[in-house]
């Protein structure tokens, strides 16, 4: 098994796949997604994906889902990731990094016999995640960055202005995707937008929306 393997196409990847279930978590293709792991399924998750292709899915419950639960209904689109750094903490928790590797959609879940879940992915549709920066060019790259200088001033953040202006469009669209303060449907919206071009767009218009929706709020009592 590579530590360092390129993937180059869906032909590459497993069509089973353990999945992790997770709110609000939004991992994208070459995208950083740091975990703490700590529940006794996901560690026998992490050690199953260590003894083969280090890979697993991350997909979010559907949004109407009581989250609490032990089988939520998933979403359909979710994105695998590749364990790309692990550490123990000696408490039985692994705190770990998954890099992105391509969105699947889920055909199935399987009747399975660990303690996690598993699905047969179909990778198709996806095709462009394989190839990095595609259609970055189309992003409205000044429209992204007046909509990230609102929101951080609305909500008194400090961003590394050098960084951002460094990362090319797909980076950073991607990351404020990732780190985006939205609800689950709006970060499956994002996950689910068809190019790099249209996540942009989303990722505006919900920055918008939450704007609009900090303005509007009631000032607290004196």
């Amino acid at each position: 098994m590579s530590i360092n393997k390129p993937y180059r196409s869906a032909d590459e990847l497993p069509d089973v796949i353990p999945v992790f279930p997770l709110p609000g978590a939004l991992l994208l293709p070459r995208g950083q997604l740091p975990l703490n792991i700590f529940e006794p399924r996901y560690m026998a998750l992490i050690d199953d994906a260590l003894k083969n292709h280090r890979l697993l899915g991350m997909i979010q419950p559907t949004a109407s889902e009581n989250h609490a639960a032990s089988q939520p209904t998933l979403e359909r689109v979710g994105c695998l990731g590749r364990i790309t750094q692990i550490g123990e903490t000696g408490d039985q928790r692994y705190m770990i990094n998954l890099t992105g590797v391509a969105r699947f959609r889920i055909v199935e879940e399987l009747t399975v016999m660990t303690p996690y879940r598993q699905v047969r992915a179909d990778y198709t549709e996806f095709a462009t995640d394989f190839l990095p920066r595609a259609g970055e060019k189309e992003v409205d790259r000044e429209a992204v960055l007046d909509a990230l200088r609102r929101f951080a001033e609305a909500s008194n953040l400090k961003i590394d202005w050098d960084g951002i202006d460094q990362a090319p469009n797909e980076a950073l669209v991607n990351a404020l995707a990732m780190m985006s303060p939205f609800g689950t449907r709006e970060k499956q919206a994002l996950l689910e937008a068809p190019d790099i071009k249209t996540r942009a767009q989303i990722l505006i218009a919900a920055t918008e929306m939450e704007l609009a929706r900090g303005a509007n709020a009631p000032s607290s009592l004196q």
